[in-house]
């Protein structure tokens, strides 16, 4: 008697690890979703930067200007030309390289592809510019989005195909330190 060994082909092995691969990855996401707390906590950071650009120049252009209306308003088109630069290379530029934001970084979140794979500058820049911009044009109703769905997803990231997950520190890296073994496994999320 002849045993027959089934052998997947190519596709069926192809499909198989698609599968197991979207699972996983959905199973990740899952389990280090950002919660919507802290994506707001990552977003004030973020805006508060750039808000806090503008005060500053609008203050330096109030006390210079005071001399000549000419001087102020030199001050005060520099202070928007930084803004503007450092609000391209928060949300454009450090989110595409490094897929955190400021904000993200400070509140231990990160930007991905819903794949998994990093953000790359064109999704970078479709999630923050035309993303969001449809996020404001829905007054906001893009950004609660994420607190009621299930991966924690709001209108701009369907639109780019990412998630925001809570960044795992590396391994020997964290804030528990020295800690014992049970109270490092209770940190973990």
């Amino acid at each position: 008697m002849s045993a027959h060994i089934h052998r997947p082909t190519l596709r069926q092995a192809e499909t198989r690890t698609e599968a197991y691969l979207t699972t996983r990855a959905e199973t990740r996401f899952e389990r280090l979703r950002a919660p919507f707390s802290l994506r707001c906590g990552a977003l004030l950071v973020d805006y508060t930067v750039v808000v806090a650009i503008l005060a500053f120049t609008t203050l330096v252009a109030r006390l210079v200007g005071s001399g000549t209306r000419w001087a102020g308003t030199t001050v005060l088109t520099l202070g928007y030309l930084v803004a503007f630069a450092a609000a391209i290379l928060n949300f454009i530029v450090l989110a595409s390289f490094g897929g955190r934001t400021f904000g993200k970084w400070v509140t231990g979140l990160r930007i991905e592809r819903r794949d998994g794979l990093p953000l790359s500058l064109g999704r970078s820049c479709l999630r923050h510019l035309v993303g969001y911009a449809l996020t404001v044009l829905t007054l906001g109703f893009g950004f609660l989005v994420a607190a009621f769905n299930i991966e924690g997803r709001a209108l701009h990231d369907y639109v780019a195909g990412t998630v925001v997950v809570r960044d795992r520190p590396e391994a020997g890296r964290g804030s528990s330190g020295g800690a014992s073994p049970a109270r490092k496994r209770s940190a973990l999320p």
